[in-house]
């Protein structure tokens, strides 16, 4: 049995670790340096690192950053925002990140998860995608969630995957923040054709929803969350433990 995972997520702004509530209203939370410090100690599983302005601002990600908390956490890093070229792919991973996710720039240039994945293989690309329902359809958006591609969700994974990418992040923008739960009908879309592993990213309010996720989308191989873990609503090892009551094989 394939053991699941436990992700938090750190969305960085000018610095500091923000969280916002689908997509917007964003509010400061912590230092990322000594929160990343805190959940590699607390039995997190790996770290999602996201610059969330530096593609809508047209700049490079927090190299100052990146170094110093890849420098104190030894549990895997994958770091996005403001990937659009093989340089940007080369930069972060000297950082110290081991994988690089890529949203935005992938949109802009498809080719780029390919150019990744020849050079770095499949296992260092991230492919994270933005989706919200609009008109009943599952719509990309881009730029921290600000723009609709128009494109179909489904469609431009299953490109994504075609071209090289090893992993998915799934982020719905519909539960975003909301703490309603994970968006289920969406992940098990994605996982009922997915061929590489998919991260739930998007709605955990409480533990059962994490146990809920596990048990509907079994395919799925990670829940990813930050609100609930940065603001102390969910300790990572507490949550752990609830899942191996619940018959869910995790690492503790």
């Amino acid at each position: 049995m394939i053991t699941k995972r436990i992700i938090p997520c750190l969305d960085v702004r000018d610095g500091r670790v923000v969280k916002g509530v689908n997509f917007e209203g964003i509010r400061d939370v912590s230092s990322p340096v000594a929160l990343a410090s805190f959940y590699s100690d607390a039995g997190a599983d790996e770290l999602v690192f996201y610059d969330i302005t530096a593609s809508f601002e047209g700049r490079a990600i927090f190299t100052d950053i990146l170094k110093e908390a890849a420098a104190n956490v030894f549990i895997p890093l994958t770091v996005g925002g403001g990937i659009n070229t093989l340089e940007d792919f080369d930069r972060v991973l000297k950082c110290g990140a081991d994988k690089v996710s890529c949203n935005s720039g992938a949109l802009r240039n498809p080719k780029l998860l390919e150019e990744g994945a020849k050079r770095y293989g499949s296992q260092c690309v991230v492919l994270s995608v933005d989706i919200k329902r609009v008109d009943g359809s599952f719509k990309v958006f881009s730029h921290g969630g600000r723009q609709n591609t128009g494109l179909d969700a489904f469609e431009w994974i299953k490109q994504g995957i075609d071209l090289g990418a090893g992993e998915l992040v799934i982020n719905s923008i519909d539960t975003d923040g909301v703490k309603n739960g994970f968006d289920i009908e969406l992940l098990q879309k994605i996982c009922d054709f997915s061929p590489v592993p998919v991260i739930a990213s998007g709605g955990a309010g409480s533990m059962e929803h994490f146990t809920q996720l596990f048990r509907e989308v079994p395919k799925i191989d990670a829940g990813l969350a930050a609100s609930v873990f940065h603001f102390g609503e969910i300790g990572i090892r507490d949550l752990k433990t609830k899942l191996k009551a619940d018959g869910i094989n995790v690492r503790l």
